[in-house]
């Protein structure tokens, strides 16, 4: 699945291109056709201001053309702490004497699940260690199930995404059977080399069991999942071939690639010492580049953005390709009833503490729209099917109402008076700069929530 040779040839004979390759290749990038390994690597060698400027306006460029101006939100809930694994950049390693070890009742699941409807939230990310107290994976089916149980005042959680460990095929068809929307695993570091050090003991040192999770989770019947790079523990150029040729080889065996790609940095985490000193960091011009080179390569899937990253780092990102971000995030199990991210049980640092409410306004001060959308997950537009729509643009028919109706029904549920304010002044204005097909779809599902109605999609 990945051949670290022909990436490292690849770079070696690409990876100093001049202006005239790289302008061919941006070219290339506006047909929303992808990129190849090559064209990647030549893209990843642009150090000239003019030339990164230009790369950057082609992301932008593509980013709305496929997704628009909006941005979906989501906050990450972890209910376990608990891992059997030693992985040297992670606060949750087993032999981290310092972390204080949680995992959450049902009870207390609920609790939290209760904090985030009350704030807004429509889309949560379960995350877990890889150990689970004595019930084994049934914890996580059982969470599953409170989760969506959960109801407070107009407000429910409609999907749930799920970042746990690699699975068995039976474990795989169980988790489906419940509901989910995404299945999430990131494989680190592809660096076989660099993933043996710093992946000294448990599960996870199973390169091959690892990078394998999704053809399981697919042939268990789940066509909507996401993957990553921990970036930082290996040469960026590298870990972005090696991505491609992960995503190719899902592409060329199940007939769809990954639905999200996330791409977070190492951060300090408490009792790591690699995670403050990440072996190969990535500074902020080359993460920008990192961003916008993606988007030009898999046009069609989505790139997530969490709360490791600063305020303005994120901002800066919405332009160059990034579609999903968290918001109002804790890392640490219980973190939301308890108001705060507690270092002592939290997973690593963030970068942005703001709440829900202020990152929408700012979000949508930038004229881009929140949304909570989960349609195409209960319409089934999943896996290919999302796929046959987003590559001739087709999606935004349905992205773009179901945006502006949850956005809506945060602004009338929970938004501050400011907010409301700049978000109904926003709905306005992009309602006045659509097509009139989605426009008239938009206004009729808006007038439907304006009249008390909720969870209206298409």
């Amino acid at each position: 699945m990945i051949n670290q040779e022909k990436i490292q040839n690849i770079l070696s004979r690409y990876g100093r291109a001049d202006s005239v390759q790289v302008r061919e290749t941006l070219a290339k990038s506006r047909k929303l056709a992808g990129l190849a390994m090559e064209e990647i690597a030549i893209l990843s060698s642009v150090s000239d201001p003019e030339l990164l400027a230009e790369l950057f306006d082609a992301a932008r460029w593509v980013k709305e053309q496929i997704y628009g101006r909006r941005l979906v939100l989501f906050a990450p809930l972890y209910i376990s702490n608990l891992c059997a694994n030693e992985c040297l950049y992670c606060a949750f390693r087993a032999r981290n004497t310092t972390l204080k070890r949680r995992a959450l009742r049902q009870d207390e699941i609920a609790l939290e699940v209760q904090n985030l409807i009350e704030q807004g939230h429509k889309r949560v990310l379960l995350v877990a260690g890889e150990s689970y107290p004595q019930e084994g994976f049934d914890y996580v089916l059982k969470s599953i199930d409170t989760i969506y149980s959960m109801q407070s005042g107009n407000g429910q959680i409609r999907r749930i995404n799920v970042n746990v460990a690699p699975l068995t095929i039976e474990e795989f068809r169980k988790l489906k059977a419940t509901g989910i929307g995404t299945y999430q695993l990131f494989q680190e570091t592809y660096h076989r080399q660099t993933y043996d050090k710093v992946h000294l003991s448990g599960p996870k040192r199973d390169y091959t069991w690892r990078i394998t999770a999704m053809d399981r989770a697919m042939e268990a019947g789940i066509d909507d999942v996401g993957i990553g790079v921990l970036f930082g523990l290996f040469d960026w150029r590298f870990e972005m071939l090696a991505l491609m040729q992960h995503i190719r080889y899902l592409e060329e065996r199940f007939g769809v690639g990954p639905h999200t790609i996330s791409v977070p940095r190492l951060e300090p985490a408490t009792g790591s010492d690699l995670a403050c000193h990440p072996p190969q960091p990535v500074d902020d011009v080359d993460f920008r580049k990192i961003v916008a080179i993606l988007r030009l390569a898999v046009p069609y899937t989505g790139i997530i953005m969490s709360t490791r990253e600063t305020p303005k780092m994120r901002r800066e990102t919405f332009a160059l390709g990034v579609s999903q971000i968290s918001a109002g995030s804790r890392t640490n199990p219980g973190g939301y009833s308890e108001g705060q991210d507690q270092e002592d049980t939290a997973q690593f640092s963030l970068g942005d503490h703001r709440r829900l409410d202020e990152v929408i306004r700012d979000v949508a001060a930038l004229g881009y729209i929140p949304s909570f959308c989960t349609g195409c997950y209960r319409l089934g537009r999943t896996g290919r099917d999302f796929m046959d729509l987003a590559k001739p643009g087709l999606i935004k028919e349905h992205c773009d109402p179901n945006a502006l109706s949850t956005f809506l029904e945060y602004l009338l549920d929970y938004a501050a008076p400011q907010t409301n304010a700049i978000g109904m002044e926003l709905i306005d204005t992009t309602l006045n700069q659509m097509d009139s097909a989605p426009r008239d779809r938009a206004r009729s599902m808006l007038e439907q929530v304006q009249g008390g109605k909720r969870d209206v999609f298409c």
